[in-house]
């Protein structure tokens, strides 16, 4: 089965093989078959059982002659049947890694030389234009489709409120009155969209919509190679950070409002995000806003709902209202490096500011946490870590920078070990030790004029550890705090 594609009748069909369709061949893989469907001429569709509900069946060729066109092209059906979830490049990367083999090519060679037929010049526009011009609601299936799959969600009447978020509230609760607004302004080249806000019983609920182009979208998506199967793991902690720092659809914000002339911070809040290439990443609370707000499923959104409590014993009268959009800083990647005694020097650049600076060691020792601190008799925990001392000339703002164990440590172990008993492989517990689990926060002490005492921890090992890898983490905002007047 060189190509692909083995014999076969329409026995042991599947649910979701479609009403009148006649079996040209199967893939001998996750039941994926290639058919003809009645009604449709010789168009040739392909049927995946083990796709998403509701993906199951697309069209690859227009008539069977094309169809073989697309195998001269590619060579087998693989690609054939994935395209309708790839991109260009996706189609590229698979063709290149995947070349014809000598067995294929003899296979195709007869079918070039007994039918006349050349490969088709660009398989992947062709599959993709066919696909997106056909009207899926023709097919039809048979009773079985509908035991297998569950029936389509609907959306649930639109209500606000203030103790709840995009998924659901507690019981008890009053929704809030929605008052449309309808207010565009730009904040950091992105429109935003406040189109209502909710008077509710403990305070004032907001809709932030940030309209995201598609373009940009793609444009990251492209660059960094990612998808819903391939995310952030794999790459180091500097593209990571990079990744973060340059994703269109990272919007995070402490807003405030300043309400009667009063500010008044948010006390929670919850967002979403709304991808319009990843079907599987699109949910029915986002589908919800965007129908609610009559926003445009075409392009990218971030919404996120913020929530500011009265600072009244009861709810104020509305006589003004301004928002303030306050974005969190991000992280921006320095430098790594490696120091192992007291009066050690390093030379860094701040990449913000290209200046110059020098941190100075001035204590470099072994520490262990006493286990006194660990509260669960089931593990041993890592105690040991090395804490470092430092100042830095010119000095730089608290806030501005981190300095931490580019390395997560070591992971507590399970005392007890029953052999009769599955194994992980990494314990599924953290520890908690001033800040992020395995790490300490930087402590800021006072200092002489060349710049503030200040003290590190590594990440916590098993046993001592000689020499730490550190990294300089920087934090810009990414712009100027702005205010828009409501009312």
């Amino acid at each position: 089965m060189p190509l692909g594609l083995e014999q076969g009748h329409n026995e042991n069909l599947y649910f979701c093989t479609p009403k009148g369709a006649k079996i040209i061949g199967w893939a001998g893989v996750d039941g994926i078959h290639f058919c003809f469907i009645h009604g449709f001429g010789e168009m040739v569709f392909a049927v995946s059982p083990m796709n998403t509900p509701g993906n199951y069946v697309h069209p690859l060729a227009s008539n069977f002659s094309d169809f073989l066109c697309l195998l001269l092209a590619c060579g087998n059906t693989v690609a054939l049947e994935q395209v309708h979830s790839w991109n260009q490049k996706d189609f590229e990367i698979f063709s290149k890694e995947n070349p014809v083999t000598d067995e294929q090519l003899s296979v195709l060679s007869i079918i070039h030389e007994r039918l006349h037929l050349n490969p088709m010049e660009c398989p992947f526009a062709y599959i993709k234009q066919l696909q997106a011009e056909f009207d899926y609601s023709k097919i039809k299936f048979t009773e079985d489709y509908d035991d297998f799959i569950p029936p389509e969600p609907v959306i649930p009447e639109w209500k606000v409120y203030f103790d709840g978020n995009f998924w659901g509230h507690n019981r008890g609760q009053r929704a809030g009155k929605e008052i449309p607004i309808n207010i565009q302004f730009s904040v950091n080249n992105k429109i935003w969209h406040v189109p209502s806000f909710y008077s509710c019983s403990k305070g004032l609920v907001i809709d932030f919509c940030v309209e995201i182009p598609t373009e940009s979208i793609q444009k990251f998506i492209s660059k960094w190679k990612l998808s819903p199967e391939h995310d952030y793991s794999g790459f180091t902690k500097e593209q990571q950070i990079q990744i973060e720092t340059e994703n269109p659809m990272a919007i995070n914000i402490s807003p405030e409002i300043i309400l009667n002339k009063k500010t008044i911070h948010t006390s929670h809040g919850s967002g979403l995000s709304w991808y319009p290439s990843f079907s599987e990443l699109k949910s029915l609370e986002a589908e919800s806003v965007l129908k609610h707000y009559d926003l445009d499923v075409a392009k990218g959104w971030v919404i996120w709902r913020s929530a500011f409590p009265w600072h009244t014993k009861h709810k104020p009268k509305i006589s003004s209202l301004s928002i303030t959009i306050k974005h969190d800083p991000v992280q921006v990647y320095g430098s790594n490096f490696n120091v192992s005694m007291a009066g050690e020097a390093i030379d860094f650049i701040n990449p913000l500011t290209n200046i110059r600076h020098k941190l100075i060691v001035q204590e470099y020792e072994q520490k262990e946490i006493p286990t006194g601190g660990f509260m669960d008799d089931d593990y041993d925990f890592p105690t040991h870590c090395i804490a470092m001392s430092y100042t830095i000339y010119p000095d730089l703002a608290d806030g501005s920078f981190s300095i931490s164990d580019n390395s997560d440590g070591e992971r507590p172990r399970k005392k007890y070990i029953n052999p009769m008993e599955p194994q992980a492989s990494t314990a599924a517990m953290a520890i908690g030790v001033i800040g992020s689990p395995g790490k300490l926060t930087p402590i800021a002490f006072d200092g002489s004029n060349q710049g503030k005492l200040r003290a590190v921890c590594s990440a916590l090992y098993f046993e001592p550890v000689k020499t730490v890898g550190w990294e300089i983490i920087f934090h810009e905002k990414p712009c100027a705090d702005m205010t828009v007047k409501i009312l």
